[in-house]
């Protein structure tokens, strides 16, 4: 899923940094998030606003933080922004926007496909 559809799920700062994290195939320090958001921008974004944003989105689970040294690292704890939506819907409305997802999913298989995907995912 692109920058647009993480878009819909997350605020514009919180897609643009889930994207650099889901881009990097290695946890990332606020620095290297920051170096890379600010690609192109003016006025750059600062650094302690990228660390407030990665900080908040492990508050509410959509990354994993590790200690390296006197800092942080980060990783995606969900691999895109359709596990997102998905699990802030189930948890808004529980088991019955599952079922709703199921019964979707059997009506359409590329729908199915993904649904398996996510579930399959260990992360």
């Amino acid at each position: 899923m692109g920058s647009s559809e993480a878009g819909k799920v997350l605020g514009p700062l919180e897609a643009e940094a889930m994207e650099v994290l889901w881009a990097g195939a290695e946890p990332l320090s606020v620095r290297a998030v920051l170096d890379r958001v600010n690609t192109d921008r003016v006025p750059p974004l600062a650094y302690t606003t990228v660390m407030t944003v990665l900080a908040r989105l492990a508050d509410k689970g959509i990354l994993l933080r590790e200690r390296d040294g006197r800092g942080y690292v980060y990783r995606p704890a969900l691999p895109d922004a359709a596990a997102i939506a998905v699990r802030g819907v189930v948890r808004d409305f529980g088991e019955a926007a599952v079922a709703g997802f199921v019964d979707e999913a059997r009506a359409d298989p590329r729908l199915l496909r993904r649904l398996r995907t996510l579930l399959d995912d260990p992360s």
